[in-house]
């Protein structure tokens, strides 16, 4: 099965952009997954193509459309299409590797760029948008958020990594940040490869990793460790 995304975007030439490189790009073009990006703007009806109006109430900026982007939406998304429905917005549910590895098993998903200082609420409602968001933080636009999501998807389809154990390994797979990376020169500037990765035992390599990821885990991000029930762990 393909992996197939659909992006709907005000600026479609910003894909596939860093996606067409590198392992999402050798995917790409060996069709283990597809990328259609669709200009929202085509679904306007008026001579100047117009998607945005100003906010109900009062305010500053620009509201998308409703009516515009759900034709957008109902072009990409045909009845019966079970990919999940996505909204880039710093409001939404923070992405995490789980969320990441459920949608790398899924058919694709019809991702929604937003702009200017957001959109109408109905549209959400009534296009059963997940609201997703990358971090803390504004961007310009929905658009770099959408790659973030589909490099850190595409990159778990089967055959794009060429050793699937190295994603197990790392950052959030078992719910602790990934422990240090050694590799030649033995010595650098002084600083010497720890003894322990060049000694052949891999009970005691295996143990210093795990032992590694709790400290930095604890010193960086201790909020992994008090994470809810259910975050994989090893």
């Amino acid at each position: 099965m393909t992996f197939k995304a659909s992006v709907l975007t005000l600026y479609p030439e910003m894909f596939p952009g860093a996606l067409g490189l590198s392992l999402a790009g050798r995917a790409l073009e060996a069709g283990t997954w597809s990328l259609e990006a669709i200009q929202i703007r085509d679904f306007a009806t008026d001579k100047h193509r117009t998607v945005d109006d100003t906010p109900a109430g009062g305010g500053a900026g620009m509201v998308m459309r409703a009516d515009v982007l759900a034709r957008a939406i109902d072009h990409a998304s045909s009845p019966g299409d079970a990919r999940p429905r996505l909204l880039m917005s710093p409001r939404g549910k923070p992405l995490t590797q789980a969320r990441v590895r459920e949608l790398a098993v899924g058919p694709g998903a019809v991702i929604l760029c937003g702009r200017f200082e957001g959109v109408d609420q109905r549209l959400i409602e009534a296009r059963g948008l997940e609201e997703v968001s990358i971090g803390d933080f504004i961007l310009s636009g929905g658009e770099p958020a959408a790659l973030v999501l589909l490099d850190a998807v595409v990159r778990l389809l089967p055959g794009v990594m060429g050793n699937a154990v190295s994603g197990e390994e790392e950052s959030f797979e078992n719910g602790l940040l990934e422990h240090p990376h050694y590799t030649r020169p033995q010595e650098f500037e002084g600083r010497a490869i720890p003894e322990v990765l060049t000694s052949g035992n891999h009970a005691r390599i295996a143990k210093w990793r795990r032992s590694e990821s709790e400290r930095l885990t604890g010193e960086r991000r201790p909020d992994l460790l008090t994470a809810p029930p259910g975050l994989p762990r090893k």
